[in-house]
């Protein structure tokens, strides 16, 4: 199969999307609305849970919303006021059905199901001791090891359970779970994974990001706060908050890739926020020229502020294709080779013997940046200059983000000038930490409460890592026992 996408391959991937929806009937309609306006989060499968007071429902699917939970044959199969789901993208386990979202188990207390997005970054090591303990496991998701902690938890009453529960993991999480009692939705105590809050006439829904609101109808509310549970029964809810005050740390990735540019995030349009990191970029890294070219489609937002700031015209010179999917069979490498050109193409004509910027959100293993460099030089470009809406990613992701390991970051392992030659560009430039911050209403990163999960660009990671400190330690024991063999 070939993956006609080129330019979304060497992007991090987005972590999930999650939805609920309380107080509502018909909730899972609600809920496939919700999830197609946040099928970027995750592309890889689908899930959907509901509950009609007495039973719970459940269909999971691979692949996208749309073909697998629009018809109301499989709507109608989901009865009931409460419901939730989930988009995927694989960072924990393998790809597979028994890994798709929402996770149900039948505890003591009656059903329950989980959504989760995020990453928890000791769950192998407290797999480990749970499975010593008797736990059998039914998936390879991080995300059991919250079931499987609530259903072994010595406190009586279900919340208290499920907080010792999230006292005993660590890393990132927005959490949706359902339970006879009700909805209770949940962030980290850092917020580093987003989630918000809204109503639709008396009903509560929750959602990864506002444009899920937006295309359901709903009002939004407010931002589910850091370390904040909000326990919702029917249309009733309460809030309580079990961990100690911390300093908020929400992943900057939001503003710059990840959420959709209609989204507003804690309080600010993504759109805004990228458009102002490519005004600062224009300021930090100018160049004569006569094109600014967005790669499509996230550099748009920030190639419209670079274009803004630095006078030199904006113009699509990349043509994106929306009738393409993502894969089709081929027989050989030249139609392999071809078919790049099905889903994104150099406007000829507007580029030849001009000297074009091109901005992007990020480079990740720096192949797609090649591509495209090769693709403008084709297309007769007298001068090919990159600038990214990002600083440059030299350290693996731990909460929920698709990363490739440290070694296969171009920004980990090539200086400025050695990215420039691998991606064959006239120049690159990276905003800098500084000026992202900047373009997020701060006027500088503070290395003490530096307001942001920022560890892909900084290696400040601000919760510990166990189980990769522990991999880490595992393998250097290894290392250490081969020289002495």
């Amino acid at each position: 199969m070939l993956t006609t996408n080129p330019f979304d391959d060497d992007h991090l991937h987005e972590e999930c999307g999650i939805f609920g929806v309380s107080g509502s009937e018909g909730a899972a309609a609600l809920v496939a609305l919700g999830l197609h306006a946040l099928q970027h989060r995750g592309q890889e499968a689908a899930g959907i849970t509901s509950f009609d007071g007495h039973h719970f429902h459940t269909k999971k699917a691979m692949g996208h919303v749309a073909g697998n939970f629009d018809s109301e044959a499989v709507i109608g199969a989901l009865p009931g006021s409460v419901a939730c789901g989930h988009v995927r993208y694989s960072t924990t386990g393998e790809t597979a059905l028994r890994n798709v979202q929402p996770l149900y188990a039948e505890l003591a207390s009656g059903g329950f199901a989980v959504a989760h997005n995020g990453n928890i970054s000791n769950a192998m090591k407290v797999r480990r001791e749970l499975i010593r303990r008797g736990s059998i496991f039914q998936s390879t998701s991080d995300t059991e090891t919250i079931i499987h902690l609530v259903a072994t938890s010595n406190y009586r009453t279900l919340l208290d359970r499920f907080i010792d529960a999230l006292k005993q993991i660590e890393g990132a999480y927005a959490l949706i779970v359902m339970t006879p009692e009700g909805m209770i939705a949940c962030r980290d105590p850092l917020g580093i994974r987003p989630l918000v809050m809204g109503k639709l006439n008396d009903s509560i829904i929750f959602a990864s990001e506002t444009v899920a609101l937006d295309v359901v109808g709903a009002e939004f509310v407010r931002d589910v706060e850091p370390g904040e549970l909000v326990i919702v029964q029917g249309t009733e809810m309460r809030s309580v908050r079990p961990f100690g005050p911390v300093a908020p740390r929400p992943c900057i990735f939001e503003w710059v890739y990840f959420s959709r540019p209609d989204s507003i995030v804690d309080d600010q349009s993504v759109y805004s926020v990228r458009k102002a990191i490519g005004q600062q970029l224009a300021i930090e890294a100018p160049v004569e020229a006569d094109l600014v070219i967005p790669v499509p489609d996230s550099g748009v937002p920030a190639a419209i502020g670079y274009a803004q700031e630095s006078g030199i015209p904006f113009e699509l010179g990349i043509i994106r294709s929306h009738y393409v999917g993502r894969t089709f069979i081929q027989p050989g490498d030249k139609v392999r080779h071809l078919g790049v050109k099905l889903k994104h193409n150099a406007n000829r004509a507007l580029i030849k013997g001009k000297r074009v910027v091109l901005i992007d959100d990020s480079i990740v293993r720096g192949t797609t940046s090649l591509k495209i460099v090769q693709m403008m030089r084709e297309a007769g470009a007298a001068e090919v200059h990159m600038r990214i809406a990002s600083p440059p990613t030299k350290h693996s992701c731990f909460y929920g983000v698709d990363t490739p390991e440290r070694a296969k970051l171009l920004a980990a392992t090539h200086d400025l000038g050695a990215m420039t030659d691998f991606i064959h560009a006239d120049s690159l430039a990276f905003v800098t930490i500084d000026g992202l911050y900047k373009a997020l209403g701060k006027s500088e990163r503070s290395q003490y409460r530096p307001g942001y999960c920022d560890a892909c660009f900084t290696g400040d990671y601000p919760t510990a890592l166990t189980d990769h400190d522990d991999t880490a330690a595992v393998d250097q024991f290894a290392m250490l026992e081969e020289r002495v063999a």
